[in-house]
C-alpha cells in the first residue's frame, strides 16, 4: 500500500483535482484499518468487507431470506444444509460473522437495505413463524425496506438468481453489484452492468407488493407457520399419551 506522499503524487499523476483529493484520503485511511472480520479468517478481497464499507444494500432472493433479516436458527439451517454443509469451529465462525454483520442496521454507520423476496422463500420449512416474525419487526426500522414478490406475480426476471447492488457515501465510490449463484458468486464492476442490476432490481420491487401489503403477507404466512407447529405439536403431545 502506498504511503500518503506516493498516493497523493498517484492521485496527481490520474488527473484527480486536489478539491477531490479528501474523499481519497479517506478510502486510503479506511484502507489501512485491520477490519473486523479479520478476526474471523477473512481477508479484504470478499463480499463481507466491501459490505462493511457500503452505506447501502439493494438485495433480491429467490430462496432464502436475505441474510441481514436472519435468524440465529435460520442460519445455522442453511450453513449445516448447504451443498457442503459447515460444521463445528467453521459453522460457529461463519455464524458469528453473520450476526456481526447485522449490527448494521441498529448501529451507527448505519446500512440501509431495501430487500426484495420472493414468497417461494417465505414457504421453506427453515422459515418458521419466528423466522417471519423476525423480518417484520427488523422491516419497522426506519433504515429497513422489505417487499415480497407474491406467488400470483407469476414467472418473472427474478427467477433466474439471487443478486444486489452496493452503493457507498463517497462519491469517489461507485456502485457494485454481486450475483449469487449455486457453486459461487460474482463481483460485477463494470457500469452498465451495475446499471442492469440496479434497473433490474427497480422493476423487481415495482413487481413486488408495497411495504404495508408485504407486511400483511408476512404476518399471515408467519399465522399460519404458528398455527401448523401448534397443532403438530398438540398431535405430537397426543400420541406419546396414548403412548404412557
Amino acid at each position: 500500500m502506498p504511503g500518503y506522499h506516493e498516493f497523493l503524487a498517484m492521485l496527481d499523476l490520474y488527473g484527480v483535482v486536489v478539491p477531490d483529493y479528501d474523499d481519497y484520503i479517506r478510502m486510503l485511511d479506511r484502507a489501512r484499518q485491520r477490519g473486523w472480520w479479520h478476526a474471523y479468517g477473512l481477508d479484504d478481497r470478499g463480499f463481507v468487507s466491501i459490505e462493511a464499507e457500503a452505506s447501502s444494500v439493494r438485495e433480491y432472493e429467490i430462496g432464502h431470506v436475505p441474510g441481514l433479516l436472519q435468524t440465529e436458527a435460520y442460519m445455522r439451517e442453511a450453513f449445516g444444509s448447504a451443498r457442503e454443509p459447515l460444521e463445528g469451529e467453521q459453522l460457529e465462525s461463519q455464524v458469528a460473522v453473520r450476526l456481526r454483520r447485522q449490527r448494521r442496521l441498529t448501529e451507527e454507520p448505519l446500512l440501509h437495505l431495501h430487500a426484495v423476496i420472493d414468497e417461494s422463500a417465505l414457504h421453506r420449512p427453515a422459515c418458521d413463524w419466528e423466522q417471519l416474525g423476525s423480518i417484520i419487526q427488523q422491516a419497522a426500522l426506519p433504515n429497513v425496506t422489505v417487499q415480497v414478490i407474491p406467488y400470483d406475480a407469476g414467472i418473472h426476471d427474478g427467477l433466474y438468481s439471487n443478486f444486489c447492488v452496493l452503493s457507498f457515501p463517497h462519491a469517489a465510490e461507485p456502485d457494485l453489484a454481486f450475483v449469487e449463484y449455486g457453486f459461487g458468486s460474482l463481483q460485477i464492476e463494470k457500469k452498465p452492468e451495475v446499471a442492469a442490476a440496479t434497473m433490474m432490481f427497480e422493476h423487481l420491487a415495482d413487481l413486488a407488493l408495497d411495504e404495508p401489503d408485504s407486511l400483511a403477507l408476512l404476518r399471515r404466512v408467519s399465522d399460519e407457520a404458528e398455527a401448523k407447529e401448534a397443532s403438530s405439536d398438540a398431535r405430537a403431545a397426543r400420541y406419546r399419551h396414548r403412548l404412557a
